[in-house]
This record gives C-alpha cells, sequence and structure tokens, in this order.
C-alpha cells in the first residue's frame, strides 16, 4: 500500500508540472535551437561566403544586422533550453530528495522487521507457535498472520530493490542532465563572444551609413518605386486575364475572379489544402526580407514595404514552382531581369528577379519544376529572389503557405 501511494505521489507531481507549467518541451526547445545554428550556417554561406570585396555598405550593414538578429534568437533559444534543463534538474533533485527518504525509512522498517523475526525465533519456532492453538480456528488465523508477515517482509524487500534501483537511475540520469546544460551555457558564452564582436563591425557599418545617409536613402527610394511599379504591371496583367477567362467562357461571368473548369477549380482547392506545406521557391535559402511594411534598421523615416518576401540564395541557383499550374505570364523587369507567373486557380505565384528562364507562357508545370535562374547582383554578389502570392489581384504573405525548414 505505501509502494502505491509513493508512486502515485511521484505520478501526480509530474502531472502537476505538466499540466500547470505548461512549458515548451524539451525536444521543442531543442528542435528550435537546431533550426537557429542551421539558418546562422545559411546565413553565412549565402550572405557572407561569395561577400564581393566592393559591397554596398547598406547591403552589408543589412546582412550583418541579419545574423546579429538571427544570432540573437538562438541565444534566447540557448537560454530557454538551459531554462527547461534547469527545471528538470530540480524536479529530479526533488524526487530524489523524496525518494531517499522513503528509502531509509524502508530500511529502518525492514531492519526492525529483521529483529523481531530473529527475536521471536529465539523464544518459540512456528510450529510451536501453531501447536500451541487452543483450536482449529485459532491455528489457522495464525497460520495466515505468518503468511501475511512472511508475504509483507518480502514485499518491504522487493520495495527497497525497486527504490535503489530508481534512485541509482535517477542519479545517473541528473548526472547527464547537468552534462547538457554545462554544454548549453558553454555554447551559451560562445554566440554572446561572437555577438559582442559582431556588435563593433556593426556599429563601423552604421556610422558610415549615417555619413551617407541622403545617397542611400535615395538609392532606397528608387528602389522602392521600380519594385512598386512591378507590382502594378502584376497586378495589370492577373486583372487582365481575370477578364478575358470570363470573356472566352460559355457560362457564366466570374466579375469576382477567373472563370474554372472543374480541373483549375480542384488545383485551387488542393493549393489553399497544402497551405503551410508546400515547398520553397528555392532549394536552399533563407528569407531576408518578410512581407509588410517594415522599418528600416539603420535609417530614420525609412519604411520598406514588400508585397512579399525575398529569399537569398547560393550563386546559380533555381526558381522552382511551390505547387501544379500553368504559366500565365512572363514579365520582363525595369533592368532587365524576368518575372515568372504561375497559375493555381484563383491563386498566382511570382517568382522575380529572373535571368534565364526555362519556362514558357501556357505551359502547365509540376510542383517543384525549375522556372528560371536567379539573377545575381554584380555590386553586391547576392542571389537574391523576390517571391509573392496573390489572391487573384490581392497580395498575400507567401511565409504562411511555404513548409517550415
Amino acid at each position: 500500500m505505501k509502494l502505491n501511494c509513493f508512486f502515485l505521489g511521484l505520478f501526480l507531481c509530474f502531472l502537476s508540472n505538466a499540466v500547470f507549467g505548461q512549458q515548451p518541451t524539451k525536444k521543442e526547445l531543442e528542435q528550435k535551437r537546431i533550426t537557429l545554428q542551421k539558418e546562422i550556417k545559411e546565413i553565412q554561406v549565402v550572405l557572407f561566403k561569395n561577400k564581393k570585396e566592393e559591397a554596398s555598405l547598406l547591403s552589408a550593414l543589412d546582412d550583418l544586422t541579419k545574423k546579429i538578429n538571427t544570432r540573437k534568437d538562438l541565444i534566447n533559444a540557448i537560454n530557454d533550453e538551459a531554462e527547461g534543463l534547469s527545471r528538470e534538474i530540480n524536479a529530479k533533485e526533488r524526487e530524489m530528495a523524496t525518494l531517499e527518504a522513503r528509502l531509509k525509512e524502508l530500511k529502518e522498517e525492514y531492519a526492525e522487521m529483521v529483529v523481531h523475526m530473529y527475536k521471536n525465533s529465539k523464544k518459540q519456532s512456528r510450529l510451536m507457535f501453531l501447536l500451541s492453538s487452543k483450536d482449529f480456528t485459532q491455528a489457522y488465523k495464525r497460520m495466515q498472520y505468518i503468511r501475511q508477515y512472511a508475504d509483507y517482509h518480502k514485499k518491504q524487500g522487493e520495495e527497497i530493490k525497486v527504490s535503489s534501483e530508481l534512485l541509482m537511475s535517477l542519479t545517473d540520469s541528473l548526472r547527464l542532465k547537468e552534462n547538457e546544460k554545462r554544454s548549453l551555457l558553454s555554447l551559451y558564452q560562445k554566440e554572446k563572444d561572437s555577438v559582442d564582436r559582431e556588435k563593433v563591425s556593426h556599429q563601423k557599418l552604421v556610422n558610415q551609413v549615417r555619413a551617407k545617409e541622403k545617397q542611400f536613402t535615395a538609392q532606397i527610394k528608387a528602389k522602392q518605386a521600380e519594385d512598386r511599379k512591378i507590382d502594378r504591371d502584376i497586378q495589370k496583367i492577373i486583372a487582365a486575364a481575370m477578364k478575358k477567362s470570363n470573356t472566352n467562357t460559355a457560362t457564366k461571368t466570374n466579375a469576382s475572379g477567373f472563370a474554372l473548369t472543374p480541373e483549375d477549380k480542384k488545383l485551387e482547392s488542393s493549393f489553399v489544402a497544402n497551405k503551410g506545406k508546400l515547398p520553397w521557391p528555392t532549394e536552399r535559402g533563407i528569407i531576408v526580407r518578410k512581407f509588410g511594411n517594415q522599418k528600416h534598421a539603420t535609417l530614420p523615416g525609412i519604411i520598406i514595404p514588400s508585397s512579399g518576401i525575398q529569399i537569398a540564395t547560393e550563386k546559380k541557383t533555381n526558381a522552382r514552382s511551390i505547387f501544379n499550374g500553368k504559366v500565365m505570364a512572363i514579365m520582363k523587369q525595369p533592368q532587365g531581369q524576368k518575372t515568372v507567373m504561375v497559375q493555381h486557380g484563383n491563386y498566382i505565384s511570382a517568382y522575380k528577379n529572373l535571368d534565364e528562364v526555362f519556362v514558357k507562357e501556357g505551359q502547365t508545370i509540376s510542383t517543384k519544376q525549375n522556372l528560371g535562374m536567379i539573377h545575381t547582383d554584380v555590386t553586391n554578389g547576392k542571389t537574391v529572389l523576390a517571391f509573392s502570392v496573390f489572391k487573384k489581384t490581392i497580395k498575400q504573405d507567401p511565409e504562411p503557405w511555404i513548409s517550415k525548414r
């Protein structure tokens, strides 16, 4: 009975920690750290490995800012994981303290029982104890008592053995957790030292950029105007295609979108059903600009609108379709690069900043099919795909559509 209550107490202790703490699991914390470590390696490859000496200050500053911010996220993730281990260590220490106290109590009870049995064996044997009974009923009860006492003695021994083994297991587990925590704290300090060094370089770049603030502000605004024109042209192409599809169809016009065939509707339904699981438009890379309006990290008053996401990747990397569809249009950008637009029912995915294009308008394509080679900027050495998703002519945030890496 005592054994059952003891293990029930341990279970309830564990259950209360799990229910009321609501902390991320060890696996979740570890996975977050691993993901951020991979991202830092990816940043080093796609942003710093082939960095040209003549790269613009602003580009270099953006890259270093991205790296520092990611490393800060990694430091926070390591800290969260270390705190999680501390909670596990504290819980195991409490379990061990409870178990050690119980084990001490068991051993004392067992020792008393052994002494009692020894003393009783000196006075009279079990046989004499039974034979001295007044009647059969008393003898039967005495026999039952002897059996129960022996069973209890055996159970006490077994409980001591189980508790000792559990205590040994907890001790080994605690030692592993403590070693794991020491490794994390070492990694934490290493990343913190890296951030401190990078902050020095970052401040130097900030000072240089601010010395030429007007020049860089003008460059940013010119690039924003170019991006807005590309987006307007994409929306005009989509609107014209919707109008054409409704004009050509023999069915009732669908003013709110494309006139879709049953196959097109099935394709769109499948596209929507796979939201969050679609492959990336590049085999590898990192997101260097997110969707929506964002404040510039260095230049005050500069807001950078983004109609999609920008993915930095390695040179000579191809853009690939995120889903089955049909090439709606291939558009030439102001600087000579191309944009490929792929239709998935009422949804359109757009792949901007391509040098070579491997597909033709009207061509049916499949998921992960290569569409074209991404342009590499000769000034800063960056290879960046600008990727957008539209529902009809309305811009969507592409990130929730593609899978997590």
